[in-house]
């Protein structure tokens, strides 16, 4: 396992918002929500993934 809690929560974060853009995307809302969210799903798994020793 690891020894940062940081890189677990950011990973956490970054599939929780993935979640989110797959569950936007079937309800139709708006692609610019999906991108930002997308983004910053992205973001937070290679933050976390970086971290991750």
């Amino acid at each position: 396992m690891t020894n940062s809690y940081s890189a677990a929560l950011l990973i956490l974060l970054g599939l929780f918002l993935l979640g989110g853009v797959i569950s936007f995307a079937k309800q139709g809302l708006s692609k610019m929500i999906i991108t930002a969210l997308g983004v910053c799903s992205a973001l937070a798994l290679a933050s976390g993934v970086m971290r991750w020793k």
